[in-house]
């Protein structure tokens, strides 16, 4: 993990991110300035690993996260890509690396896409 910035260099006052979003491994551009929400829930994300060791479900190591950009609608994305289901849950991963997870979509609620904080960098 690279070391976090402080909020009020990441988050406007309207709340919003101040700055692109971008994958920590590769440096693809995820999220454009602007264009997400702060927000503070707790979500358990697996660990960081390629996208097909996702989708099996199998491995419960990870980490509860708390601090992440709020997304409405999936095209604001630049650029994300999403697991198979995980019983109601799709994780989001860079579309480039296919790293991840770097978020969290529920699909019992198609107008929130979670983008950890801690598992992107910032430009």
């Amino acid at each position: 993990m690279e070391p976090a910035e402080p909020l009020n260099e990441l988050v406007s006052a309207e709340g919003r991110n101040r700055k692109a979003v971008l994958c920590q491994r590769c440096g693809s551009r995820v999220l454009q300035p602007g264009t997400a929400l702060f927000s503070r829930r707790q979500l358990f994300l697996p660990s960081m690993r390629k996208k097909p060791a996702l989708a099996d479900g199998s491995n419960p190591d990870g980490e509860l996260l708390q601090e992440h950009w709020l997304v409405d609608d999936m095209f604001i994305f630049e650029n994300v890509g999403f697991t198979k289901d995980v019983g109601n849950i799709k994780f989001l991963v860079c579309a480039d690396c296919e790293i991840g997870p770097i978020g969290w979509h529920c699909l019992d609620d198609k107008n929130s896409f979670y983008v950890a904080l801690e598992r992107v960098s910032h430009e």
